[in-house]
C-alpha cells in the first residue's frame, strides 16, 4: 500500500480524468493507476489531499460514523462575533440536516499561505478574518455553507490537516510519499 500527500492548488479538480480547460491532479502527479484521492477538495479550495490505494484507510478517513478530523483555515468576510462562532461550534442546519459540532477558533493573525494564483476579491469597506474549523464529517462544500449560514461567506479555504497529518512545508503543487505509520500516529 502507498500513501501520498499533495498540496492541491486553487483551481484544480480533485480527479485524474481530464476536464476541458481545467487542471486536474494528472497535471501535477504521475502515480500508479490504482492511487486515488481520499475525499475531495472543491475546485476553488486548496490544501492537503491524501491519495492512496489502501481502501481500508480510505474508508476509515471518509466514514462519517468514524468522525476522522479534518482541519481547515477559512478566510471569511467580516469578523465573526462570539454568537456566530458559537453557532458554528454547535452545528448549522444545511439542506435540512444539522452538521456535527465543530471546533472553531478565530485567528488573531493571518496564516502564512502562499499567494493564490487568482487573488480573492478585495472590498475596501469589508474587513476579512481567518478562522480554523475542525470538522468530523465531510459534506459537500460544508465549510462554505456553514460560514455563509452565519453571515460570513468564505473567500478562501485551505485544508491544513487530516487527522494527525499536516501540510507541513509543502507548497501548492508539491507532493510527497508518506508511510501508514505517519497517518496512524
Amino acid at each position: 500500500m502507498r500513501y501520498f500527500l499533495f498540496y492541491k492548488p486553487y483551481a484544480v479538480l480533485s480527479q485524474f480524468s481530464p476536464e476541458p480547460r481545467k487542471q486536474t491532479l494528472k497535471d501535477f502527479l504521475t502515480l500508479p493507476k490504482d492511487i486515488y484521492p481520499v475525499g475531495r477538495l472543491d475546485y476553488d479550495s486548496e490544501g492537503l489531499l491524501l491519495l492512496t490505494n489502501d481502501n481500508v484507510i480510505k474508508n476509515k478517513l471518509t466514514d462519517p460514523t468514524v468522525g476522522y478530523p479534518k482541519t481547515y483555515c477559512a478566510q471569511v468576510e467580516r469578523v465573526p462575533d462570539n454568537a456566530a462562532l458559537e453557532k458554528l461550534r454547535k452545528g448549522i442546519i444545511i439542506e435540512g440536516i444539522k452538521t456535527k459540532p465543530a471546533e472553531i477558533e478565530l485567528l488573531s493573525h493571518d496564516p502564512l499561505f502562499p499567494q493564490r494564483s487568482t487573488p480573492i476579491r478585495f472590498r475596501k469597506n469589508v474587513p476579512t478574518a481567518w478562522i480554523t474549523l475542525v470538522l468530523r464529517e465531510g459534506r459537500n462544500r460544508q465549510v462554505r455553507k456553514m460560514t455563509a449560514a452565519v453571515g460570513h461567506p468564505t473567500l478562501r479555504l485551505v485544508r491544513i490537516k487530516i487527522g494527525n497529518i499536516d501540510i507541513g512545508d509543502l507548497s501548492p503543487g508539491q507532493w510527497k510519499e508518506i508511510s501508514l505509520q505517519q497517518i496512524l500516529l
